[in-house]
């Protein structure tokens, strides 16, 4: 008897035996139809079976991003990220089928953020066993700590005890869509004129998100335990949306954000990237000065200002200065020695955005910025926490300062204004 005879009409196994139909096809056919468990499960045997599997999930959401469809892209990416960081309690789909992270590394900072973390869902009544989640942590950190070192792989008692935790996926909290998550207070189509007719184009919005929103996101941010990002210095810490930073919620926001905007964003300039940052440590001014590989970069800060210890600083710096088209990622991005010699060389007008919470930010990605410095409370819950969400492409922004002559520039400039891992996903 055939596995379709057997299978309820419409299901997994029935769709896959019509003839010839490739596994990888009805896995976007299910999520297309809104039945993602039955797609994780049929995603499951085709990374246990076909090597390039996890690639290919991959790169199907990077292309439902450039295609807008963000809900498509959204379920595809929970599917990943469970795959890639689930853990023995999340998502429960996963049936305790945990890989390894690569290149995982433990750092003293993200394990006191763990900790704490941990023993924030503790208070919170979250169903896991947390109490031998947080000794295994604990004893890892005295153990770092005592040699002396920020940074070390996991050994193979680190992978036993704080590996079924660190990096994974042991909570996430619920964070849904709301009536309306761009605040009323404020007007598009001005910010929008604001943006076109000043030079440089950077805009502030404030009360920018309704209070709903606001409160949804903050809490999705602080119980959610997706802080995977920990290569950083002073201990800052990121989610991506390949590592968590995934949800209704959060894709409302950027769907509302491109469509209040049709002729800065709107159909041209796709989401292109979205993640958040939390800083934990005590960070120094000018520190963390880059561009962005997109057209428009919109940040946004979510944590209460009584946490910031210094309200007038802790927000941002853009300075009035925009990479040459000719640089490559790596150069306006990771480089700050170079980019000190070219602001030193122009010496451009900085402009300071204090932190304010549910302040934003709208400006070119091309603009030289950073943070200021942060010396916000130490507790959990006042950890700064700033969103950052990328619409469009580096080269395809109208809005560019007067272009390079053609001698200056690279022969192949679409690979200059590509970051290779943001072209597909950020590991």
């Amino acid at each position: 008897m055939s596995l379709a005879a057997v299978a309820p009409a419409g299901s997994a196994a029935a769709l896959g035996a019509d003839a010839g139909e490739p596994r990888r096809r009805r896995v976007l056919e299910l999520v297309r139809r809104g039945r993602t468990q039955e797609a994780a499960a049929l995603c499951l045997a085709v990374l246990d079976e076909e090597p390039d599997g996890q690639q290919w999930l991959g790169d199907e959401v990077v292309a439902a991003m450039e295609q807008a469809a963000l809900g498509f892209a959204g379920d595809l990416a929970t599917i990943l990220t469970g795959l890639e960081r689930g853990s023995a309690w999340h998502p429960a789909w996963l049936g305790g089928r945990t890989r390894p992270i690569a290149n995982a590394r433990l750092s003293v900072g993200k394990l006191r953020h763990d900790i704490d973390q941990f023993e924030h869902l503790r208070r919170r009544g979250i169903d896991a066993p947390l109490d031998s989640i947080i000794a295994d942590y604990k004893a890892a950190l005295a153990r770092l700590s005592g040699l002396g070192i920020a940074r070390a792989p996991l050994t193979d008692e680190d992978e036993r005890t704080v590996g079924r935790a660190f990096g994974r996926l042991v909570h996430v909290a619920d964070a849904p869509r709301v009536a309306r998550a761009l605040s009323p207070s404020w007007h598009p189509g001005q910010v929008q004129r604001r943006y076109l007719e000043h030079r440089p184009n950077v805009v502030v919005i404030d009360d920018f998100l309704t209070d709903e929103a606001l409160r949804g996101l903050l809490r999705f941010c602080q119980d959610s335990t997706i802080w995977a990002g920990n290569r950083y210095a002073h201990g800052r810490l990121s989610t991506l949306f390949f590592t968590g930073f995934n949800a209704p919620l959060v894709l409302q926001i950027a769907e509302e954000i491109r469509d209040a905007f049709p002729l800065l964003i709107g159909e041209r300039h796709p989401l292109r990237q979205l993640w958040a940052f939390k800083n934990t440590e005590v960070l120094p001014g000018d520190s963390t000065v880059h561009a962005d590989f997109a057209a428009i970069n919109v940040n946004f800060w979510i944590t209460p200002e009584a946490a910031n210890l210094d309200p007038d600083s802790g927000g941002m710096v853009v300075y009035d200065l925009e990479a040459p088209l000719s640089w490559g990622f790596r150069q306006y991005n990771e480089r700050p020695d170079l980019i000190r010699e070219l602001m030193a060389l122009h010496r451009p007008r900085a402009i300071r955005i204090p932190y304010r919470q549910n302040r934003a930010i709208l400006f070119n990605s091309d603009l030289f910025h950073g943070t200021e410095a942060v010396c916000f409370r130490p507790d959990y819950l006042s950890h700064r926490i700033n969103v950052t969400m990328l619409y469009g492409d580096r080269r395809l922004d109208e809005h560019h300062a007067e272009p390079e002559s053609a001698r200056d520039a690279p022969a192949d400039l679409g690979a200059a204004w590509r970051s290779a891992a943001l072209a597909h996903r950020r590991r």
